[in-house]
């Protein structure tokens, strides 16, 4: 009995290509595919929030103060305009009949520089994106 199973064993372990009554009948062949499945739905939206805020700041201001200073003497070339100070000096000359150069007048342009202080409440925004995930069920198409 020994043999016999010694026999079955040595045929069923050989080869098709080394058995002659063994015929090739059929073979599984695998096919794959992909198709796609809504697992679920994402919905974004943004939120807006507002908050009040107290500004504070010392804001400058500048001005000019324009003076007008009559002179009246003769020069003999025109004047150039000069800076005394933070005074910026404009002469303004007249010819006369007997051709003479003859000093109006002079203007005096000063700049003067102001500080006041500034309060107001100003509104800032700031966003967020809010995410909600839904499932497949949820869908209302």
């Amino acid at each position: 009995m020994t043999s016999d199973k010694q026999n079955f064993q040595d045929e069923t372990a050989a080869s098709p290509t080394q058995r002659d009554d063994v015929l090739r009948l059929g073979a599984e062949e695998l096919h794959v595919s992909k198709k796609n499945v809504v697992a679920g739905r994402v919905r974004v939206s943004t939120v807006t929030h507002k908050h009040e805020e107290l500004l504070d700041e010392l804001l400058a201001h500048e001005h000019v103060e324009i003076d007008r200073e009559p002179i009246g003497r003769r020069v003999d070339a025109m004047p150039e305009i000069r800076t005394e100070g933070d005074v910026t000096i404009i002469p303004i000359v007249e010819e006369i009949l007997e051709r003479s150069i003859v000093l109006k007048e002079e203007v005096r342009v000063k700049r003067v520089r102001d500080t006041e202080h500034f309060h107001d409440t100003v509104t800032l925004r700031s966003q967020e994106a809010v995410i909600a995930r839904e499932s497949p069920d949820d869908s209302t198409t």
